[in-house]
C-alpha cells in the first residue's frame, strides 16, 4: 500500500492549534487504535511488528516519563505498564529523541477573513 492510499484507509485529520491540523491514526468509537483487535482468536495489535515509532515507543512518551506521578497515573489507565520487558534510561531516552525528531504530518488551515 502506497503512503496516499495509507493515509485516506488508516488516517484523519485532527484539530491541533488554531491554525493546524495534525495526522493521526484513525480510532475505533472507544478510542482504542484501528489496528487493535481479535486475530487467531488472541486480542492485540494486528500490525504489531510493523507498528508505528510512536506505538513502539509507548509507554516511554515525554509526557509519561516525565514524573513518577504522570507514569503511576499511565498505569492506571493501561495494564501493561510496569509489565513488560525491561528498557534502558538509554533506550527510553532514544525513543523519547525518536519521537521528538519524528516528522509531524501537518496542513495549515485556511485564513478565513484575510
Amino acid at each position: 500500500m502506497n503512503l496516499t492510499e495509507f493515509i485516506k484507509t488508516w488516517c484523519r485529520w485532527v484539530p491541533f492549534d488554531n491554525s493546524r491540523d495534525r495526522l493521526s491514526l484513525k480510532e475505533k468509537s472507544n478510542f482504542d487504535c484501528i489496528f487493535w483487535g481479535s486475530s487467531d482468536g488472541k486480542e492485540g495489535c494486528r500490525v504489531y511488528e510493523q507498528r508505528p515509532l510512536q506505538c513502539r515507543a509507548f509507554p516511554f512518551w515525554d509526557h509519561i516519563v516525565l514524573s513518577q506521578e504522570a507514569w503511576k497515573n499511565a498505569g492506571l489507565k493501561c495494564p501493561g505498564i510496569g509489565k513488560g520487558e525491561w528498557h534502558s534510561k538509554n533506550q527510553i531516552d532514544n525513543w523519547v529523541f525518536q519521537t521528538e525528531e519524528e516528522p509531524v504530518i501537518e496542513r495549515e488551515l485556511p485564513r478565513i477573513g484575510v
